[in-house]
C-alpha cells in the first residue's frame, strides 16, 4: 500500500472501527491475525467491506491459497463490517462460518467482498465472495456474528 491509500469510509464509522482495533487507512497494525495475513482495507461501511490478502506467505505445501486463509479473510471482513453495523459501545464475535472453495490461487491477491445479507440487534450475517486477479471466484463464506454491548470492567 502507497501512502496516498484511502481507504473508503465515511468518516462516522472510523471512530467505531478504531475502537475495535482495526486501522482502515491501510495495513492493519494492531498486531492481531489480520495483521499478520497481510490484509489490506481497501473500503468499509457496514454495508460492504472490500479487502485484499497476499497468496504469498498464506499457502499451504502444494503452493496453493491455503483454505484457512480463506477463512480468515472472510471473518476479517465480516467481523468488520458486524462491528460497524453493530456501533459505538457494541462488539462483535464470530459464531458460525462456513466456506466453498472453488478453485486455487497460486500468486498475487485475493480480494474479498462482504456484503450485509442481515443486520440486526443481536446477528449480523454477511456473505463473502473471495476472487483472484482475474476476477475468478476462489472461495464463497457466509459468516454470522453475535453483536453484544461491550462487556464492562
Amino acid at each position: 500500500m502507497t501512502e496516498e491509500h484511502q481507504v473508503a469510509v465515511p468518516e462516522e464509522h472510523r471512530a467505531v472501527a478504531a475502537e475495535h482495533g482495526v486501522d482502515l487507512g491501510g495495513l492493519d497494525m494492531t498486531g492481531g491475525l489480520a495483521a499478520a495475513m497481510g490484509i489490506e482495507y481497501l473500503e468499509a461501511s457496514p454495508e460492504r467491506v472490500v479487502a485484499r490478502m497476499p497468496v504469498k506467505g498464506n499457502t499451504q505445501p502444494y503452493g496453493l491459497l491455503h483454505g484457512g486463509a480463506s477463512c480468515v479473510l472472510a471473518e476479517t471482513l465480516g467481523s468488520v463490517g458486524s462491528a460497524l453495523h453493530a456501533g459505538k459501545g457494541r462488539i462483535a464475535v464470530g459464531i458460525e462460518i462456513n466456506a466453498t472453495h472453488h478453485r486455487a490461487a497460486t500468486s498475487g491477491f485475493v480480494t474479498g467482498v462482504a456484503t450485509r445479507v442481515h443486520g440486526g440487534r443481536t446477528l449480523a450475517t454477511y456473505d463473502v465472495v473471495i476472487s483472484d486477479e482475474q476476477d475468478r471466484r476462489v472461495c464463497t463464506a457466509r459468516l454470522t456474528c453475535m453483536l453484544r454491548d461491550t462487556p464492562q470492567g
